[in-house]
C-alpha cells in the first residue's frame, strides 16, 4: 500500500511508506523500483502514516495525519534524521503534533463538513504546509501552515484550491521543486502544478492540471529537480504498485 514518495538532498534513494495497518517502516527503493533498503523507526505507531517530506539537510519527515473518518484528535507529524536513514532501526528524532481550529466536532455530524482528512504536505522554510483530501464534496483542497518545531501547533488556514467533483480529484500527494518554485499535487488520476507564486502564497500563481490517463490509486508524488516527477501507487488486485516517472 505504497502512499508516499520521496527523495532527500544529496541521495540517490528513493523513500516510501504504507499507510494504516501496516508496520512502522520506511522502504528504499532504487530508480527501477527494486526495495533496497527497510527502516524500522522505534517508539512510533502507524496509525494512518500517508505522506514523506524532506528538509534542505536532508531530514525525512513523515505525515500521520490521514483521517478518513474526520475523527482523530492525535495527528502527527514525526522526524527522522538524516544520519539515521542508513540504519535497519531509527527512533523518530522530534514528534510535531497539530490540529485544526476550526474543527469542533469529532466527527463533524454533517458529511459536507468533513474537511479535515489529509495527505499530503511539503516542508518549505521551517514550515510545514498541509492540502487536505476534501471528503465533503466541496471539489476544494485546504491549504494548512504548521511550525516545524516541536509542540502542539494549531495549523493556520491559508486558503482553498479548487480541483474538480469527484473522489478522483481529492488530493492524494504533494511535494515541492528543489528550487522552490513549483508546487506538484497529485490525485489519483491528475497531478497540478502551481508556479509563478511569490514566497509561500502557493495558491495565488498559475495552475497548470495534466491529466494522467490512470485508472489506479496513485497515492505520492515527488520532484526528482525541478523537472522530474515520480509517482507511486498502491497494489490492488492485478494493477498498481508501480513506480512510475514523468518528465514535464
Amino acid at each position: 500500500e505504497s502512499s508516499a514518495v520521496e527523495i532527500t538532498p544529496k541521495s540517490d534513494k528513493i523513500w516510501t511508506l504504507q499507510d494504516s495497518g501496516n508496520p512502522a517502516e520506511l522502504y528504499a527503493l532504487d530508480n527501477t523500483g527494486k526495495l533496497i533498503q527497510t527502516l524500522k523507526i522505534d517508539g512510533a505507531t502507524n496509525v494512518d502514516w500517508e505522506e514523506l517530506a524532506s528538509d534542505k539537510d536532508g531530514n525525512l519527515y513523515i505525515g500521520d495525519f490521514g483521517n478518513n473518518d474526520n475523527e482523530r484528535k492525535n495527528l502527527a507529524i514525526y522526524m527522522v534524521k538524516a544520519k539515521d536513514l542508513d540504519k535497519t532501526n531509527a527512533a523518530a528524532s522530534k514528534k510535531i503534533t497539530f490540529y485544526y481550529p476550526e474543527q469542533t466536532e469529532f466527527p463533524p455530524a454533517k458529511k459536507t463538513d468533513h474537511f479535515y482528512d489529509a495527505e499530503a504536505f511539503v516542508f518549505y522554510k521551517d514550515n510545514f504546509y498541509l492540502f487536505t483530501k476534501d471528503r465533503s464534496g466541496s471539489g476544494n483542497t485546504r491549504l494548512y501552515k504548521i511550525p516545524a518545531s516541536e509542540g502542539n501547533h494549531a495549523a493556520k488556514l491559508l486558503g482553498t484550491f479548487p480541483t474538480c467533483d469527484g473522489k478522483k480529484c481529492r488530493i492524494t500527494g504533494a511535494d515541492i521543486s528543489d528550487d522552490g518554485k513549483k508546487i506538484a499535487l497529485l490525485s489519483n488520476n491528475k497531478v497540478w502544478i502551481l508556479d509563478g507564486f511569490k514566497s509561500d502564497d502557493f495558491l495565488n500563481g498559475k495552475s497548470n492540471r495534466i491529466d494522467l490517463g490512470s485508472d489506479t490509486q496513485l497515492e505520492g508524488v515527488c520532484f526528482k529537480g525541478n523537472s522530474m516527477l515520480y509517482f507511486v501507487d498502491e497494489r490492488d488486485k492485478h494493477t498498481g504498485g508501480k513506480l512510475y516517472e514523468l518528465k514535464l
